[in-house]
């Protein structure tokens, strides 16, 4: 299995390779490994303590966010480093003001991992939800260093709980310990014989509970906001947009739109706005003269969609007509009913709204226009899913008090 694993890593490299030839992600995820260890030679020269925080992208930076601020202020004394594996996380927190280095994380081979793990040298280390690096993970081991896994969520479908597991249960060995989002999680990771787990649901909650209470005014959507309801769409596809485009042409008194795209790239803001026809402007052109006709905004810029949705009357969150939705928890942080797509069913937050009744999945636009008629329409209504959408971050928040109080007991102080 080693070997089947290593032969698949080069393989992923090889055509993550031919890709960026055509594809910019791709480009930038080899451009951006190109210099790594040259640049983490200079990192601790001080021979500082180090704590190492890994992410796949931006929404498990999110997702670890609380924690790495945390862990900081309760360990000053420890330097902090933080490594992505896709660009889309790299290159929006390559800043990151509370990190001594952030780069990508090298390609998984057993000579990367001992040459970084031995250039490093981290006194802990901390993967965020789905990471499984099985060579980092085993030189880590090896070399005794404690590796934490953090708000992760265990399923059956996963290798670890099928027949052939046995070499990926091995790898799990590998975590001293497990903060798992559900009490389900810690059940089947007991089934494999780890009860090394401990139940603190999401540090997301944490985190948009946090965002909330910091908010960042926008006054040209204030104004563009006025005394209408607005429909905020977060993080959208072409299929979610195809329908909200369709319901921003219905006869619904007193709305106005604000869409953020996923892809926010020229073409595909140029497509969008044709198809809405006039009264839309773009963000970054947007003015307190030309917002005053306009019915609709797209915002084309990245960074600052959670902080609008403090003005949303309801939101939509795309993703739900693909693979799966996207964040759901940063609009309901801020009291805003939640509507998504079908295919939500991975996603525990989505799962527990809905049976709340804080949040709609809707397959057509039918679905569409009646929930979104009722929220707008219906104070009393709006104003209930509101609360059990409030009710929820405030009932969950809490992980990372629970990680940092455990983590006390296992540092040196």
């Amino acid at each position: 299995m080693n070997v089947i694993y290593n032969i698949s890593i080069y393989t992923y490299y090889f055509f993550i390779l031919v890709a960026s030839l055509f594809n910019k992600k791709a480009k930038l995820w080899i451009k951006g490994r190109k210099n790594i260890f040259s640049q983490l030679n200079n990192f601790n020269t001080e021979k500082k303590k180090t704590a190492w925080f890994h992410a796949a992208s931006l929404g498990e930076f999110e997702q670890g966010r609380p924690i790495i601020e945390a862990f900081k202020k309760e360990n000053p004394n420890y330097k902090i480093l933080i490594t992505f594996f896709s660009p889309s996380g790299f290159e929006i927190r390559k800043n990151y003001e509370l990190a001594d280095c952030v780069c990508y994380l090298p390609l998984d081979t057993p000579a990367n991992a001992k040459r970084f793990i031995k250039t490093v040298n981290p006194s802990i280390v901390f993967f965020i939800k789905y990471e499984f690096w099985f060579n980092y993970l085993n030189v880590l081991h090896t070399s005794n260093i404690p590796v934490f896994i953090i708000s992760a969520i265990f399923r059956k479908e996963q290798h670890f709980f099928k027949w052939y597991g046995g070499w990926f249960v091995m790898q799990l060995k590998c975590f001293k310990h497990f903060f798992v989002q559900d009490e389900n999680s810690k059940k089947l990771l007991a089934t494999i014989g780890f009860e090394n787990a401990t139940v603190c649901s999401d540090t997301r909650f944490d985190r948009v509970f946090t965002a909330s209470q910091q908010q960042k005014s926008f006054p040209l959507i204030e104004k563009f906001k006025n005394d209408s309801n607005l429909f905020v769409a977060g993080s959208t596809w072409e299929p979610d947009e195809k329908l909200i485009v369709s319901i921003s042409k219905q006869d619904i008194p007193n709305l106005k739109f604000l869409i953020a795209p996923h892809e926010i790239n020229k073409n595909h803001i140029q497509k969008l706005c044709q198809s809405i026809g006039p009264n839309v402007i773009l963000f970054s052109e947007a003015t307190e003269n030309n917002i005053q006709n306009a019915k609709i905004i797209i915002i084309d810029s990245i960074g600052i969609l959670l902080h609008l949705y403090q003005y949303a009357t309801l939101t939509y969150i795309g993703g739900g007509f693909g693979k799966g939705i996207h964040n759901i928890l940063e609009a309901t942080a801020f009291g805003s009913p939640v509507i998504f797509g079908p295919n939500y069913q991975k996603f525990k937050e989505a799962n527990d709204l809905i049976e709340k009744g804080g949040a709609i999945s809707i397959k057509n636009f039918n679905k569409l226009f009646l929930i979104t008629r009722k929220l707008t329409g219906d104070e009393q209504f709006r104003k209930n899913t509101s609360k059990i959408c409030l009710d929820y971050i405030n009932d969950n928040k809490g992980a990372t008090e629970t990680i940092i109080h455990f983590l006390k007991t296992i540092l040196p102080s």
